[in-house]
């Protein structure tokens, strides 16, 4: 089948003589994870990763993506005629490199330039000027070659009460259209989708386990349009946009609007959020000032209101998982269990919450060999019975009126390797380093990296990817603008870590046709001390579940180390015993035993 639809769009390329065309995984809002109707890239290379860039020729086509996914993508794409490029590996060509090195004169670059960032938009527009080959940003191949394509994602938005949102509107958009003049702007073009939900204290249901709608915003100094399908307005939404002066819009009126607009000055947009046809389409006829988005840092700065629910809700949560442990470690081996099952059986404890609303994300449960893909997914056809040996690796999270989580604990099942126990032992360690961190105010995630990598980087030993993400406010598991990784990636945009910011701290180790290890737990950024050497910070944890000993090898830990366990581990007994019954709290007493 991949072979079909790659024939079909090389003959889409030919027809218009364009020598090559780069699909993405993204959607007209450069989110993470999409909905059906946006997943192209995978509908043409059967790749499921959620960072892709596919670059076809009429030769051949190459698909690029990141660590996470090396192992299920290189088994997808098997005998699909689509060679996989691992993303910085030694020796594989960023995407631009190839690009530069494959484009001749007069050759001619294609893509759905709304599916495409501005930013990269113009680094390829530079690429083909160098080599004498053009751009063009308004391809969109998919709608002629995609039979039976899924319909656009609708659901009516919701409206959250101010006292779950933590701030009203407001409070939000004064600041902001302060913060656009500042920039040098008179208008904000917004298209991030989790920024639009938080301004206006609405959720939507467009992306699975993503409470965003499809939407656009244009904030100016005195005005602000909202572009969002017809059918997702209620009657209680359109008048809660009328008390906010806020103008209504169809969705897919939004470039109309913009070409006939009067501008009053120029405008804003985030080039990493915002699609590069929309900026062709200003940038003839308005100033255009690209700087990030002014709403993302206000937005992953928890307010006093939004942390006390985050804290009641990690708590519950956090009880869900203690079950989830303590119902495998009774179950292993006495009933069939399988990686599915065992993820029904974590969903299920989730619905039994309080405020419930989803999943943040599927739950990944992966055991053995399965555990070493980071991302992996079962399915009924494809996953394995979990027997009672090595490891279960859980990774979930929920979505509820007050918090967005996500945590991985890896289980012991069953008989471990020396190694599997080293390598467990080690992980363990950076996690906990990293959560019981004192760090200067000023540090972005490239100072705190280390503290999670250094039992394995002493041991010539490491993980790809990264170790920590910001968590959204019931929205996106993964938001920015602060994350924490090691490496210096220019383009890569760095954020200082604040007061009130939601991170997780998931260092892990994978090894291919074996097992696979991550141990995740969420921090709260507090404000720690200051002194005559500056103002300190720290993390504060988020997720009280144990840390298994089973697998655990003091050998390997450090006086320092056994002392962070042990005094989390005690953390862990005070918090969650009162919420557990008889049975599974002397389970948690012995699961969380001094060492």
């Amino acid at each position: 089948m991949t072979n079909e639809k790659l024939n079909a769009l090389r003959s889409c390329m030919e027809k218009d003589g364009v020598s090559v065309y780069l699909i993405t995984s993204t959607d007209f809002h450069a989110s993470e994870y999409v909905g059906d109707y946006f997943k192209v890239s995978e509908y043409v290379s059967g790749c499921t990763s959620d960072n892709v860039t596919l670059l076809v020729e009429p030769d051949r086509a190459r698909l690029w993506t990141d660590g996470r996914y090396f192992i299920s993508a290189a088994a997808e794409l098997k005998d699909s005629g689509i060679e996989l490029m691992k993303m910085g590996e030694p020796g594989v060509p960023e995407v631009e490199a190839y690009l530069e090195e494959r484009l001749q004169k007069d050759g001619v670059l294609a893509f759905d330039g709304r599916c495409v960032s501005v930013k990269k938009g113009l680094q390829y527009r530079e690429i083909a000027a160098r080599k004498g080959a053009s751009v063009r940003g308004d391809k969109d191949y998919a709608s002629l070659i995609w039979e039976n394509r899924p319909p656009m994602p609708s659901h009516p938005v919701r409206i959250l009460p101010e006292e779950i949102a933590g701030c009203s509107v407001r409070e939000k958009v004064e600041p902001l259209r302060g913060a656009v003049r500042r920039a040098g702007a008179n208008y904000l073009l917004l298209s991030k989708l989790d920024d639009l939900m938080d301004l206006l204290n609405i959720r939507g249901a467009d992306i699975t386990c993503n409470p965003v709608a499809l939407s656009y915003g244009l904030i100016g100094t005195d005005s602000f349009d909202f572009f969002i399908q017809e059918s997702e307005v209620t009657g209680e939404f359109r008048d809660y946009c009328k008390k906010l002066a806020v103008s209504l819009h169809p969705y897919e009126e939004l470039r109309t609007f913009l070409t006939e607009k009067n501008f009053s000055g120029p405008v804003l947009l985030d080039p990493v959020c915002t699609g590069y046809a929309l900026y062709e389409l200003l940038r003839d006829r308005v100033p255009v000032v690209m700087k990030p988005n002014p709403t993302e840092l206000p937005k992953a700065m928890r307010t006093p209101a939004q942390i006390e629910r985050t804290k009641e809700y990690y708590l519950l949560d956090s009880a869900a998982v203690c079950r989830f442990i303590f119902w495998v470690k009774k179950h292993i081996g006495k009933i069939r269990i399988t990686e599915l099952s065992a993820a029904e059986k974590m969903d299920s404890l989730r619905r039994e919450i309080p405020g419930y609303l989803d999943l943040s994300f599927p739950t990944i449960s992966a055991w053995g060999p399965n555990a070493a893909m980071a991302h992996y997914a079962a399915t009924e056809e494809n996953q394995s019975e979990v027997k009672p040996e090595g490891f279960l690796l859980v990774d979930s999270g929920g979505q509820y009126l007050g918090a967005t989580t996500d945590v991985t604990r890896t289980i012991a099942v069953g008989p471990l390797t020396p190694e599997m126990k080293r390598d467990f032992t080690l992980v363990a360690a950076g996690n906990l380093a990293l959560l019981t961190a004192r760090f200067r105010y000023g540090c972005t995630g490239r100072n705190l990296d280390t503290y999670a990598r250094a039992p394995l980087w002493a041991r010539g030993m490491d993980y790809n990817h990264g170790t920590g993400h910001g968590i959204g406010y019931i929205l996106n598991v993964h938001e920015g603008p602060q994350s924490i990784r090691w490496k210096y990636i220019p383009e890569l945009a760095e954020a200082v870590f604040e007061e009130g910011m939601v991170t997780s701290d998931e260092p892990g180790i994978y090894i291919e046709g074996k097992y696979g290890i991550r141990t995740e737990s969420i921090v709260l950024c507090v404000k720690d001390m200051e002194n005559e050497f500056g103002s300190f910070m720290r993390f504060e944890p988020l997720t009280w579940a144990p840390i298994d000993l089973d697998a655990i090898d003091t050998g390997y830990l450090s006086d320092a180390d056994i002392r962070r366990l042990n005094d989390y581990h005690r953390e862990v007994r005070e918090k969650i015993l009162p919420l557990l019954n008889e049975e599974e709290g002397a389970w948690l007493i012995e699961a969380t035993r001094e060492i």
